[in-house]
């Protein structure tokens, strides 16, 4: 038995304990003071005020025990996007030194060693955003940004990342007048890059993501992330966003660490934007959606 379980135990047996002694004690005293109103009065409230700070005590003893879960989930996962990549180096790093490989074999080596080196900057990365954004910093630098172009050059860059076609991931720009917004374009590469990395992840073998940005009023952008893979339930819409927070189909494996959307809806924010989440249910797709404050250029 773990520690953990034990504390939990010992945890809600003395809540247990604390409900019937309060029960105890309350039918003692309308026993003793029943022909006594004022007495019978401060203690039914007594007994109350026992039995609400029990509830407290219990509900906020259930989240630390979610979020102390949710924080191990995070720590085994974050172990596991550093050691397999760099246990991945390692074996072809050895390979090399040990013996003579082809230029072809050298080459595909030194592509699959980049790739993992990728993967661990990204990891990193996702972390440091995240402590970031945990401690609500406001954005250090601002500037107009082109979220029509910044958005073509990330589509780009995953089509390399995941080796996909050009029909598989498509960007529709409407935007006459131009979608410019004022930030940071860094912190907003990585919003657009978190949302199509997860709505490929999500679609496993049919990927089909559309990418949308227009301008549905003067005072505001909208980018808009389709996919049709595995969706999302209507209590987990909501959830997502949280910070270690992560949603599994049944028999679903994806990779990550529940922080990449926790970091887009930090970003946003800073920028004085919302982002939500909408899905029909399994197996229909999910369809994110970004709204930021328009820059009006002259």
């Amino acid at each position: 038995m773990t520690r953990r379980n034990t504390a939990t135990i010992v945890f809600v047996t003395l809540c247990v304990v604390l409900v019937a002694a309060a029960v105890t004690l309350n039918i003692g005293w309308i026993y003793v003071h029943g022909r006594s109103l004022l007495a019978l009065v401060l203690g039914v409230t007594a007994f109350a005020l026992i039995i609400a700070g029990i509830i407290v005590y219990t509900v906020f003893l259930v989240r630390e025990l979610h979020r102390n879960d949710q924080q191990d989930a995070f720590l085994n996962a974050v172990t596991h996007e550093l050691k397999t990549p760099i246990a991945s180096i390692r074996l072809y790093l050895q390979t090399l030194q040990s013996r003579e490989v082809s230029e072809t074999q050298r080459a595909d080596f030194y592509r699959i060693m980049l790739d993992d080196a990728d993967r661990l900057q990204q990891t990193v990365e996702q972390v440091l955003k995240a402590g970031a954004a945990s401690q609500r910093v406001g954005l250090q630098h601002r500037a107009p940004v082109d979220v029509g172009l910044l958005a073509g050059e990330v589509l780009e860059v995953a089509r390399l990342r995941h080796h996909l076609t050009a029909d598989t991931l498509t960007l529709a720009v409407i935007a006459p007048e131009g979608a410019v917004v004022e930030g940071d374009a860094e912190q907003l590469r990585s919003v657009f890059s978190n949302l199509i990395d997860n709505a490929v992840k999500y679609s496993h073998d049919r990927v089909q993501v559309a990418m949308e940005v227009a301008v549905p009023s003067p005072s505001q952008v909208r980018v808009r992330v389709v996919d049709q893979g595995v969706g999302i339930p209507q209590a987990q819409l909501k959830r997502i966003f949280r910070r270690f927070h992560r949603f599994q189909w049944r028999g679903s494996k994806v990779k990550g660490t529940g922080l990449g959307l926790y970091i887009v809806r930090s970003i946003v924010k800073q920028h004085g934007g919302r982002v939500y989440a909408t899905s029909d249910g399994e197996g229909r797709g999910s369809t994110f959606t970004i709204e930021l404050p328009r820059l009006e250029t002259t």
